[in-house]
């Protein structure tokens, strides 16, 4: 394969709705760069990107996935990501291995909720974007419409760099050319609108431009990729992936306009402990700096880690320490991905995307690096939706609970919106993802691919404790068996932290009353309690412990000693505090038909829930956001299909947990003394 330097290659992910037709539009891209001989399917599942069998059955992506093409010198990494809700976290991953984003809105639908979530997380990490319009040839589309509601809800630095004419057949350039006809506006007013837009940012050229009242395109280079990188431009493009009108010229943008590395924001990277902070330099011959946005277990060649390179080049033979390891490997193969396809290559520059096999150490969002300078290098954390959707899971086939345990890390090692979990005290293994279809899909995979079918039913409440109010616990230890016995007391007070504080463990011990060295143990003590807590059995959380005093004896004194002070200290101390169980309150965004509104929002509060605003998303079409507890969303995917005659859709993400209601309370409480005497039993 070609080598490319950093100034030819340009790095994008296809983002947006699930039905605006990135698939496609990523089809036509490679058809038009000759990397494939014709567009694939989405019906028929020949596509480059969408090649998991589970995909093909869904006629949808389930995971990002990774394309390049060479085309006008340049070489183009794509990847290809889902756009339903439950499959957010493969996108939203993709956003730390490119410059550009480019956002796909569907013209017969326009804007719907994850448009809006994925131009607002691509401008968080301060990527260039790009907004596509797809499907400009569907019947009765009002593209004049689209471009207005995108510059409703996005601003009016969203402009048109072409137009579409003769009804969709084609586009006509605005940026390179001043004139011209398309189906609506005038391309010299476009024309004019965008480098009016461009040089804004350059005085100098604006100047220049208010003189001549003409601006060559080769002088608005560089203004125009700084007014990308600011956001102060957003260019709408426009183009059909079915019957390829505007593909040529989004191909033409994409080598021309979008940013390489080197003009693209670089990515923070964090060294330490994170207060010391730096941006990567896209230059070959430094050292190597590259980071693993997706991590994949590939039944035939095992665990491969999929990176961008930001600095320094990886080739064959290139020693890597993975994060902060200490034992650095060599790179026996480097692949470039097309699709499903794993493409050798002997080297990747600032820019490629790459990956490597086999190495068990690599993880998701760790950072490769050939130095110990590099060491406890890491990238600004992205910020997942908190997975709250949950499945308790069983095998169906006895002599496979080891296996679960297995599969199930292979499959969190892959995806970081999954998480497994097991609660003690209910003795269930739980699977949370980001809706139903996550977790389906999952466990799809988990059947097909490794032949290990499970049972579901649904899980507990995630519910926890907190105390209210300050108080003071005291236990004393003594144990006394012949020979050395054990002795250790504690004095402790609580407090209440504010919610979603976490815990707290402070040491005020004066005069060595507890030495130095036993410490951790009352600490480890009060953690058991953490686990379990003592009014319903759920994890205690957001409080203040501190151990001001005690008492130790200099031969009986041991660690298990003060464990168990410390444990007993702290459920005395909670008993005192007013103990309350707390409920997890989700946030939720709601898609649904303007007619079927009242139902829904009518619905919401009858599960303890309120609504905090609504948007127009399109016409007909709104997005109801709002608050309710987690355990009353329980089968509301279904609900809300009968609601809105199949036309609904929602997320949900955790927002903050409050006090359950004093009668839930009495009932968790009664049933977990319940269990607790059937225990002892």
């Amino acid at each position: 394969m070609a080598h490319f330097a950093t100034e030819n290659i340009r790095t994008v992910a296809l983002v947006g709705d699930g039905a605006s037709g990135k698939t496609t539009l990523a089809e036509a891209l490679l058809a038009k760069a000759g990397a494939i001989a014709a567009p694939g399917s989405v019906e028929r599942g020949t596509t480059v990107s969408d090649f998991d069998p589970i995909e093909k059955s869904y006629q949808h992506s389930l995971r990002a996935s990774l394309m390049h093409f060479e085309t006008g010198g340049t070489r183009i990494h794509l990847i290809d990501t889902p756009g339903f809700p439950d499959f957010i976290g493969q996108s939203i991953g993709a956003l730390d291995a490119v410059e550009t984003a480019a956002i796909v809105v569907n013209a017969s639908t326009g804007i719907q909720m994850i448009t809006s979530r994925m131009m607002e997380w691509a401008a968080k990490r301060g990527l260039c974007r790009l907004i596509v319009v797809n499907r400009i040839d569907a019947e009765n589309v009002d593209l004049p419409g689209v471009l207005a509601s995108i510059q409703q809800a996005f601003g009016r630095e969203c402009l048109p760099i072409n137009l579409p004419a003769d009804n969709g057949k084609r586009v006509v350039d605005c940026f390179f050319n001043p004139s011209g006809a398309s189906d609506f506006s005038s391309i010299e007013s476009a024309h004019g609108a965008l480098v009016d837009q461009v040089v804004e940012v350059d005085e100098a050229l604006m100047s220049l431009y208010l003189e001549q009242g003409e601006i060559a395109p080769e002088q608005l280079h560089a203004p125009f990729e700084k007014a990308l990188r600011e956001g102060h431009l957003v260019p709408v493009c426009f183009v059909s992936a079915r019957t390829g009108a505007g593909v040529s010229e989004l191909l033409e943008i994409l080598v021309k306009l979008a940013p390489n590395p080197k003009e693209g924001n670089p990515p923070l990277f964090f060294k330490g402990s994170g207060t010391e902070e730096f941006r990567s330099e896209p230059d070959p011959k430094k050292h190597v700096l590259a980071h693993v946005f997706k991590v994949v277990m590939d039944p035939f060649v095992g665990k491969m880690g999929i990176f961008r390179v930001h600095q320094g080049t990886v080739t064959k033979e290139t020693q890597l320490f993975v994060g902060d390891g200490r034992k650095s490997f060599k790179v026996a193969h480097l692949f470039m991905l097309q699709g499903a396809k794993y493409v050798e290559v002997d080297q990747a520059a600032p820019g490629d995307l790459a990956a490597v096999a086999k190495v068990d150490d690599i993880v998701f969002d760790c950072v490769l690096h050939d130095s110990h300078d590099e060491d406890q290098i890491h990238m600004r954390p992205l910020e997942f939706p908190v997975p709250m959707h949950g499945f308790a899971i069983t095998p169906k086939r006895r002599g496979d609970e080891q296996r679960i345990s297995d599969v199930l890390h292979k499959m969190t090692a892959e995806d970081p919106t999954l998480v497994a979990e097991h609660d003690p005290l209910a003795n269930e293994t739980v699977l949370r993802g980001l809706g139903e279809l996550h977790l389906r899909s999952v466990f799809e995979r988990m059947a097909s691919q490794f032949k290990l079918e499970v049972e579901t039913r649904p899980p507990r409440v995630p519910y926890r404790e907190t105390i209210t109010a300050k108080a003071e616990g005291h236990h004393r230890h003594k144990k006394q068996t012949g020979g050395a016995g054990q002795f250790g007391e504690v004095f402790l007070k609580v407090e209440p932290l504010p919610r979603g504080s976490g815990f707290e463990f402070v040491d005020q011990v004066k005069g060595g009353a507890i030495p130095n060295t036993l410490i951790p143990a009352v600490k480890k003590g009060v953690e058991q309690v953490l686990v379990e807590g003592p009014l319903a059995g759920f994890p205690v959380q957001d409080v203040r412990v501190i151990v001001y005093d005690g008492k130790y004896h200099p031969v009986d004194s041991k660690e298990v000693a003060f464990v168990s002070a410390g444990r007993k200290a702290f459920l005395d101390a909670i008993s005192k505090a007013r103990p309350i169980v707390l409920e997890p309150i989700v946030g939720v965004e709601i898609n649904c038909p303007a007619s079927t509104m009242g139902d829904v929002t009518g619905d919401l509060s009858s599960r303890r829930g309120q609504v905090t605003g609504t948007n127009t998303l399109a016409a007909g079409i709104l997005a109801v956001g709002g608050l309710a507890p987690l355990a009353e969303l329980d089968g509301y995917a279904a609900r809300l299909k009968s609601m809105t005659g199949g036309q609904g859709a929602w997320t949900m993400a955790l927002s903050h947990y409050e006090p359950a209601p004093p009668n839930l309370q009495q009932q968790l409480a009664s049933d977990y003394a319940k269990h607790r005497r059937h225990e002892e039993e």
